[in-house]
């Protein structure tokens, strides 16, 4: 009985906590779907893992890990989500933008995606590279920032260079 009281705790937690991310539209079903899931109260987070898929409205993520952080049950405060991390071949779509990196992070109280490692941004036909992508939510824009890590030649560090951004921009 009390591991059937700690499940049916732990679900409602995770639609609560979902639903106030506003990372998604406010009212819409929510789906989320992988592999497995695991709370851990004590640390204030939930991780799915495999194959995560979770999605509602115009919003959907894609990753291989979706640990999902929220503040504590203080005594009358309704819990809310501080963050989301993304790991492994993330992919996030919001209309028609679509976003991928090898980690993503998402900031509720300022909406912002982070996206990082070999990150790329498409809107439309047109496609953005970068070390690093962030995307406010809000304000519908990007901003990309270049990076590349040292070269390593003959055991030895190279000097850093600058990054680059890379662009294709397709006429209509």
């Amino acid at each position: 009985m009390k591991r059937r009281k700690s499940f049916y705790t732990t679900l409602l937690t995770i639609i609560s906590l979902c639903i106030s991310t506003q990372l998604f539209a406010a009212g819409a079903p929510i789906n989320i779907e992988a592999d497995h899931m695991t709370s851990l109260e004590e640390d204030s987070n939930v991780l799915f893992s495999g194959n995560v898929d979770a999605s509602q409205a115009d919003v959907r993520i894609r990753a291989d890990k979706l640990t999902v952080y929220y503040t504590s049950a203080d005594e009358g405060k309704k819990q809310e989500v501080k963050r989301l991390r993304c790991e492994g071949n993330v992919e996030i779509t919001k209309g028609e933008w679509l976003g991928t990196g090898k980690t993503m992070n998402y900031l509720a109280k300022e909406r912002k995606v982070i996206l990082s490692g070999d990150a790329k941004a498409w809107q439309g036909t047109n496609l953005i590279t970068g070390n690093t992508i962030i995307y406010y939510l809000d304000e519908g824009r990007s901003e990309v920032i270049g990076g590349r890590p040292a070269a390593t030649v003959d055991g030895k560090t190279g000097e850093k260079k600058s990054g680059r951004v890379k662009a294709t921009l397709t006429p209509q």
